[in-house]
C-alpha cells in the first residue's frame, strides 16, 4: 500500500497544481468581477429609476436566477457538449472556467448585494451631506465595510468552488479527481485513490480556512486593541 501511495501522489499533486488550483483561482476571480457588477446593478437600481438601469437589473436578475436554479454539472455539460451543436466549440479548460465563473458569479452576487445592503443608510445620507458623489461614497465608505461583512461567505464560496472543480473531470479535464480515477482503474484500489484525493482536497481547504481566519482578523475593526473599554 505504501508503494502505491508513493507512486500515485506525484501525478495527483501535479494535476492539482496544473489544473485544480488554477481552475479555482481563475474562475473565482472572474466570478467575483461578475458578482460585483451584478450586485452593484441590483443595489444601485433602487437609487436610479431610469429605464436603462431597470433593463440592466432585469438582465442581471435573469442571469442570477438561471445559474442558481440549475445544477452546475448540467451547466458544464451545456457549455462543453451542447454549444458545439450551434457551432461553438471550446477547449475543456476554457469551458470549465466559463461554467464555474458564471455559477460563482451568480451565487456570490447575492453575498455582495446583501453586504452592501447591511451598511446603514445613514452613512449614505451623511456622505451626500458632506458633498461626496455616489462613486466616492461607494469607494471610500460603503465598499470597505461591505468587504469586511462579505469576506467570510466569499471565502466559503471559494472553498466550495475548489471542491466543485472535481466536476471538471466530467468534461475531460485531467484535474486531480480525474487522475485519481485513472490510477484507480489501473491498480484496482478505488478506496485508497479516492481517499488520497479527498485528503488533498482537505489540505487545500484547510489552508484556505486558515487564510480566511487571518484575513478576517486583520480586516475587522474589532481586533484586539481596536475598541477601548
Amino acid at each position: 500500500m505504501g508503494n502505491i501511495i508513493i507512486t500515485s501522489l506525484p501525478p495527483m499533486i501535479i494535476a492539482m497544481l496544473k489544473f485544480t488550483i488554477p481552475l479555482a483561482l481563475i474562475s473565482f476571480f472572474i466570478g467575483l468581477i461578475l458578482a460585483i457588477v451584478t450586485a452593484l446593478i441590483n443595489f444601485l437600481t433602487s437609487k436610479k429609476s431610469n429605464l436603462f438601469w431597470k433593463i440592466l437589473q432585469l438582465i442581471s436578475k435573469f442571469y442570477i436566477w438561471i445559474f442558481r436554479s440549475t445544477p452546475l454539472l448540467v451547466q458544464l455539460f451545456i457549455i462543453f457538449f451542447g454549444l458545439p451543436n450551434i457551432g461553438i466549440e471550446l477547449n475543456p479548460f476554457v469551458a470549465a472556467v466559463i461554467g464555474f465563473s458564471l455559477n460563482t458569479g451568480a451565487y456570490t452576487s447575492e453575498i455582495i448585494r446583501s453586504a452592501l445592503m447591511s451598511v446603514p443608510k445613514d452613512q449614505w445620507d451623511a456622505s451626500f451631506t458632506l458633498g461626496f458623489s455616489m462613486y466616492t461614497t461607494l469607494k471610500k465608505i460603503i465598499l470597505p465595510q461591505a468587504f469586511r461583512i462579505a469576506l467570510p461567505p466569499l471565502f466559503n464560496s471559494f472553498i466550495g468552488l475548489v471542491k466543485d472543480t472535481s466536476l471538471a473531470s466530467s468534461i475531460t479535464i485531467l484535474e486531480m479527481f480525474q487522475v485519481s480515477q485513472q490510477i484507480a482503474a489501473k491498480n484496482f484500489e478505488p478506496l485508497l485513490m479516492y481517499s488520497l484525493a479527498a485528503g488533498l482536497y482537505a489540505i487545500i481547504c484547510t489552508l484556505l480556512t486558515l487564510l480566511q481566519r487571518y484575513l478576517e482578523k486583520h480586516s475587522s475593526i474589532y481586533i484586539k486593541g481596536g475598541i477601548s473599554a
